[in-house]
């Protein structure tokens, strides 16, 4: 799925902000070199504000320019948990891949976790989870999965085939039965499951409900 699709469906974005080539190149003098990947997602992503209102922060060149606690990491930073406790962050020795892992820091000098073994695996499942939190159709309730309620989301939604593993949780994985609606399946290890949902639009919503409403229990 480009992630052109996803900022126009999951954040109602047709014309996204991108970073500026002199924001790009300050980068490039910081860290020697960027991925490709990345490269392209700042130029054409950098400045979009709507990526703001997730649960967590996205890390852009403006933000290395004004928040000194980077400094702290020997690595990439692309994702700051929404608490600061742990980061997204591909490695320094990393850097000259065109398409190298992510890994989730919990800080700079914490334990290391893979989460994706490709940085552009990476932002697709970023940006579609991110996107849950801030869907302005929702139950704004986050629920507690039995795996009868797991089934049912299986059985009657489409899967999407990226993942987002490592992120505070093992996985998580994506459903939907129109591009603009969105359910996020939170393996928490040990048979326990949470899911979040929501849609851009009403109509949406009422398609999701016709599948969700009635399964889990609120937390």
């Amino acid at each position: 799925m480009k992630l052109q699709e996803i900022v126009r469906d999951l954040y109602s974005v047709d014309q996204p902000q991108g970073c500026t080539e002199e924001e790009i190149a300050a980068m490039k003098e910081r860290f020697g070199v960027i991925p490709a990947v990345v490269e392209d997602f700042w130029r054409t992503f950098g400045h979009t504000k709507e990526l703001n209102y997730g649960q967590d922060n996205w890390v852009f060149p403006a933000h290395y320019a004004k928040w000194k606690w980077l400094e702290e990491f020997d690595a990439l930073v692309l994702l700051d948990e929404n608490q600061s406790v742990g980061q997204a962050c591909i490695q320094r020795e990393d850097l000259s891949l065109p398409d190298p892992p992510v890994y989730l820091w919990i800080r700079p000098d914490g334990p290391r976790e893979l989460s994706s073994p490709t940085a552009s695996a990476f932002l697709e499942a970023a940006l579609i989870y991110e996107a849950v939190w801030q869907l302005p159709y929702s139950p704004e309730e986050i629920f507690e999965f039995s795996e009868a309620d797991l089934e049912v989301v299986h059985s009657r939604l489409t899967r999407h085939p990226t993942v987002m593993k490592n992120w505070f949780g093992p996985e998580n994985t994506f459903y939907s039965n129109r591009p603009d609606n969105l359910v996020v399946v939170m393996d928490l290890d040990g048979g326990e499951y949470q899911a979040i949902y929501g849609a851009f639009t009403q109509e949406s919503y009422a398609a999701l409900l016709e599948v969700m409403e009635g399964l889990g229990e609120p937390i």
